[in-house]
């Protein structure tokens, strides 16, 4: 799935997102945001991770706040982000809410039986 979402970016096709949060010149973090299309304005982050032995430390909340920075100097209103409504996703729910996101609709067992989608809201 990696290569799908780098392949835009790297061969310059796309206007995406990319960007890395290292320590001692080793990545610890990663994240990947898109325009979303037929929109003026709008981008999605599609992917936000940290290594696991890096997490709890403000590594995601600081990445998270330096692509919202990026996308405002650009003029851009909106962020979305989606993802599992889940047990195993409460914690990226939780961080997304902890981050002044809004749940903003939630389809039910669109991913699979059980798995709704839970999209979240924020201005910009």
């Amino acid at each position: 799935m990696i290569r799908d979402m780098t392949s835009g970016y790297l061969n310059g096709s796309k206007p995406d997102l990319w960007f890395t949060a290292a320590t001692g010149g080793k990545p610890i973090a990663f994240a990947f945001c898109e325009p979303e299309r037929m929109t003026n304005g709008t981008w999605n982050l599609l992917a936000i991770g940290v290594a696991p032995d890096h997490q709890s430390q403000g590594i995601g909340a600081n990445m998270m706040r330096h692509l919202e920075t990026e996308l405002r100097r650009a003029g851009h209103r909106i962020l979305l982000v989606e993802t599992l409504g889940t047990p195993e996703f409460e914690r990226a729910r939780a961080f997304y809410l902890r981050n002044a996101f809004t749940e903003e609709a939630r389809i039910r067992d669109f991913y699979e039986a059980g798995g709704d989608k839970v999209i979240f809201w924020k201005q910009l």
